[in-house]
């Protein structure tokens, strides 16, 4: 029984995409969303399949929540602040505005963010 199509080795086709002319051989087929389609194109225009159009074809579990949490009992159990008195845990407010390292509340906020500077002189010879 003969073939249905001919052998095609030297016929000649059109790049789907540029159009220019190669033989049909060097053609490739593109393939979109893990699918070929029936484009053909050369070697030029010729693009792997990309990996952004396959979104939401395959399922992903991403859960936000932890099951059964537990409370931060570190803010009962930290040691001493920066004075030495027992503090009050792990979060201890450090206010950093208005201006740099000042709480703006009237002495009720403990104050770490101190900042300390000199200034000197600087001599400069020219020869």
């Amino acid at each position: 029984m003969p073939n249905r199509f001919s052998s095609g080795k030297h016929s000649i086709a059109e790049c789907d995409r540029c159009g220019f002319r190669f033989k049909l051989k060097q053609l490739r087929k593109l393939t979109i969303k893990t699918k070929q389609v029936s484009i053909k194109v050369c070697n030029e225009c010729w693009e792997p399949d990309q990996p952004q159009l396959q979104l939401g074809m395959y399922p992903v579990n991403d859960p936000q929540a932890v099951r059964e949490p537990r409370p931060d009992n570190s803010y009962y159990v930290s040691g001493p602040d920066f004075e030495g008195n027992p503090s009050e845990g792990s979060r201890i407010i450090n206010w950093g505005w208005s201006p740099v390292g000042q709480a703006d509340d009237g002495g009720l906020t403990p104050n770490p963010l101190q900042g300390a500077g000199q200034i000197g002189t600087v001599t400069v010879n020219i020869t």
